[in-house]
């Protein structure tokens, strides 16, 4: 549903179990099953990004004990991917740090014929890879990639602050390229970056507003990495993520909900509380990108007590009830 910033503020300030209560019948009405989607995400270039972004460990311009690593090659990578699918992940995504890719570059090639290889493996292929024009998402889309990530992080305003090499207008072009060669959308944000309130809003209002709007909404929690403009921030109170988790599934009823980058620092409680206001699927394995995430057996052994499941690959569950 398209949303107002007014509309988006009542849903929010709620009473806390009035809020999740709602956002718990609008899950169970268009995801009625017991389904988490499981996704493993893959560093395939690490570090040295020319990119400024005040969060990541990967920039360039910040002072972190990232030790950089080369575009892995397709052989090196399709183990993993093996590994993910053997897990019971069904997506499989791909990170490089850079400022993005351009037709006819060696190493965009070599993505590609990465991407073609897994593709055959039977899961979802998402991948971020920075900037896109139409040609790079065209031949993306072709080569078998199922879903783009490229979060918005925070609210227009906000953005200058954490960025400065690119601007919010960039990543909107970025995901117009993505809709119109045909890939689904997985955008975001994180929460924990000195933003207001009313900047996680303005976000939620941007994400609800796309058309389409996003297949997937990775909700993050600052990972506050040493070295980093922003290695002092304080971290996101479970309240306030489990309120903006329960207001993204209101306005965003069709979209997977990720409960994403943070998670070591959730209990299994604060967890179980964010997936019965909406989240449905979780990142999955050891590391994200560069930050420690929950162990495998972990994640599995919470969805038990839960009475959750994995979802299965290509479950009906997959796609929303109308």
């Amino acid at each position: 549903m398209k949303a107002t910033f007014a509309q988006l503020e009542e849903i929010y300030h709620r009473p806390f179990f009035d809020l999740i209560q709602e956002a718990r019948r609008v899950h169970q009405k268009h995801w009625p099953g017991r389904e988490v989607q499981l996704c493993t995400l893959l560093s395939i270039k690490t570090g040295a990004c020319s990119e400024d972004c005040g969060y990541c460990s990967q920039s360039a311009h910040h002072n972190t004990d990232l030790k950089p690593q080369p575009l892995m090659t397709t052989e090196e990578i399709l183990p993993h991917a093996h590994a993910a699918r053997a897990n019971g992940s069904t997506r499989f995504c791909m990170g490089a740090a850079w400022k993005g890719v351009r037709e006819g570059d060696r190493r965009f090639e070599s993505v590609l014929e990465t991407i073609r290889e897994v593709s055959k493996l039977g899961m979802e292929v998402c991948v971020t890879l920075g900037q896109l024009n139409d040609a790079e998402a065209r031949k993306l889309k072709e080569a078998g990639v199922t879903a783009y990530n490229h979060n918005i992080d925070t609210s227009p305003e906000y953005y200058p602050e954490i960025v400065s090499t690119h601007t919010f207008e960039d990543r909107l072009n970025t995901i117009g390229a993505v809709q119109r060669a045909g890939m689904s959308v997985c955008c975001g944000g994180i929460l924990g970056m000195g933003e207001t309130v009313n900047d996680r809003l303005r976000m939620l209002e941007v994400l609800a507003n796309f058309d389409p709007p996003p297949e997937s909404v990775p909700i993050n929690c600052l990972v506050a990495v040493e070295g980093t403009p922003l290695e002092n921030a304080e971290p996101v109170k479970i309240f306030e993520l489990v309120r903006m988790i329960a207001t993204a599934r209101i306005v965003l009823p069709h979209s997977k909900i990720r409960l994403s980058a943070g998670r070591t620092s959730l209990t299994r409680e604060g967890q179980a509380l964010c997936l019965f206001a909406g989240a449905n699927s979780i990142f999955y394995g050891d590391k994200l990108l560069t930050t420690p995430n929950p162990e495998a057996n972990e994640d599995l052994d919470l969805l038990s007590t839960l009475g959750l499941q994995p979802l299965e690959p290509h479950s009906p569950a997959s796609v929303p009830v109308a």
